[in-house]
């Protein structure tokens, strides 16, 4: 059974999916999130898909019993400029209370709301599994108060392991073409902020030159302060940090400023497979990291490429083309992590479900998922061992070729012919 709440955003745009013949009281997922950006859009469509998926096949087994998943849902509006943290609780309060659910999945989209999220979580006592905010500061809340927010996971990548990422990039720039200047650009939101503090640290610790580091609002249009400082400093690299949509304006900026910096972090619109043809080919030579496979399909990892093929099958080759570089992967592999702890607590008593999402070993689409110590899902260089994240580098004739971590990449970094 798959529904909707009343308040679901149509931005979502997901066609109703038919009826599982499964027989028992459902199991409620809750995904209160931000319906309208495209990464709320593509997890709430992965979940609805891995949902149905479980339900076609049985549904959960609970002590015997074989009950459907049915997922509801509530737009937050988080992603959008001047909506304000109390209204995303607000949100999460109304579905809370209203669909009873028995398990939330996705949750907020901003770090900001996830912090603040916690207590309310902690006080009706639901396993909460986030696929997409990133703040290690959640990680921090759990050491220091672990009874309290036990009920809280993250699947998603979050900004330390993102850091690491960036670092080991940069460190291959900085082998591979003697590069030493850097120019950080970040989205003035918690986790961005703290992504960029995190590289240039690295940067000044490895001998690198930060040019400078500026920080623009969610819903600035406006980069070319920074790319002119950017050029007249001499940065041979621009780091990025972006989720919001806003953001691509930043490539077309900096070509038309004819920059000559290689351009390598995070843009969430540029992201997409169909970018290319979004951005009229002004990509090319950009590096741009998916936070966690599966958008982007890695041969290393067949549940990535199938996982990718199925979405295009369930809801068209555009949505496919357009699938998010952040959230589908974990939210997708939540719904099976969520099913196996269930059937092994055999019931859905909330402290028995967070006591096995604790034990779970589980091969997906982003890897290999297991949580630390703090609930937050280890990622590394290997998806034998851990999830996995990716950089791809865009190539003509609009080509999305990965090229990091060494275990999947297809070829080496190419300077673009503007350097």
């Amino acid at each position: 059974m798959i529904g909707c709440a009343p308040q679901a955003a149509p931005a979502a745009d997901t066609p109703a999916a038919p009826v599982a013949p499964v027989k028992g009281d459902p199991i409620v997922i809750a995904v209160p999130t931000a319906l309208g950006s495209i990464e709320g859009r593509d997890g709430f469509r992965a979940i609805m898909m891995a949902a149905e998926e479980i339900n076609d096949a049985g549904g959960v087994s609970v002590g015997g019993e074989q009950r459907p998943f049915e997922v509801v849902s509530i737009d937050t509006r988080e992603h959008e400029p001047g909506i304000p943290v109390h209204d995303a609780l607000a949100a999460l309060e109304r579905i809370i209370l209203t669909e009873e659910p028995h398990a939330i999945l996705f949750g907020a989209f901003r770090s900001e709301v996830l912090l603040a999220s916690m207590d309310i979580i902690a006080e009706h006592r639901i396993p909460y599994i986030a696929t997409t905010a990133m703040t290690p500061e959640m990680e921090r809340k759990i050491a220091e108060n672990y009874d309290k927010y036990k009920y809280i996971f993250r699947m998603c990548l979050n900004a330390p392991y993102f850091v690491q990422y960036l670092s080991q990039l940069m460190g291959h720039l900085g082998e591979q073409f003697g590069f030493n200047k850097a120019y950080i650009l970040a989205q003035d939101v918690l986790w961005a902020r703290g992504t960029g503090a995190g590289l240039e640290k690295f940067f000044k610790e490895n001998g690198w030159e930060v040019v400078g580091f500026d920080t623009y609002p969610t819903g600035a249009a406006d980069f070319s302060s920074s790319l002119t400082k950017a050029k007249i400093g001499g940065a041979q690299v621009v780091v990025p940090i972006f989720d919001m949509p806003q953001s691509g304006i930043l490539v077309k900026q900096a070509r038309d400023m004819e920059v000559p910096a290689l351009v390598a972090g995070f843009i969430s619109p540029a992201a997409p497979e169909n970018a290319w043809e979004v951005f009229d080919g002004e990509l090319d030579g950009l590096i741009n990291f998916i936070f966690e496979i599966g958008p982007l399909p890695v041969e290393a990892v067949p549940e990535s490429m199938e996982f990718n093929r199925r979405f295009g099958e369930k809801f068209g080759e555009d949505a496919r083309l357009s699938l998010a570089g952040h959230a589908p992967g974990p939210s997708y592999d939540s719904v099976y992590v969520l099913k196996e702890a269930i059937e092994r607590a055999g019931s859905l008593d909330a402290d028995a479900i967070v006591e096995e999402l604790k034990k779970t070993d589980h091969n997906g689409v982003i890897g290999r998922i297991r949580f630390n110590e703090n609930h937050q899902v280890i990622y590394g260089l290997d998806p034998a061992e851990a999830a996995l994240g990716a950089a791809f580098q865009w190539r003509a004739p609009g080509v999305r070729v990965p090229i990091f971590p060494e275990l999947i990449a297809e070829d080496t970094i190419q300077l673009p012919p503007y350097m």
